[in-house]
């Protein structure tokens, strides 16, 4: 499938915490993710905005927002540790990601 009609059945567009215009996959009316059933569909192709959740400049903004995060993903605080300098590159992958403006 090529990318524009993968945008066009699989995601969105919305305005992130800085005003600027993003691509966002599409969730189910629950607030999963499309590819979610029980496990990701799509794991081994994953888009960055998977690869690099939860570490989301909004998730990791403040402690609040990283428990009620992880109060609805049962994969965050628990498993392997992250160092500040992985997270912090996982951020900058996000802020690198090409955001196309509508």
């Amino acid at each position: 499938m090529d990318s524009n009609r993968f945008t066009m059945i699989y995601c969105r567009w919305v305005t992130d915490m800085q005003g600027k215009i993003a691509l966002s996959l599409k969730e189910k009316s629950n607030k999963d993710c499309i590819f979610w059933d029980s496990n990701c569909t799509v794991y081994r192709a994953r888009p960055l905005q998977c690869r690099t959740f939860p570490f989301w400049e909004s998730i990791v903004a403040s402690a609040q927002n990283w428990e009620v995060t992880a109060s609805g993903c049962p994969g965050i605080n628990s498993g392997a540790l992250h160092t500040a300098k992985a997270i912090e590159q996982n951020i900058k992958l996000r802020d690198c990601e090409p955001i196309i403006n509508k």
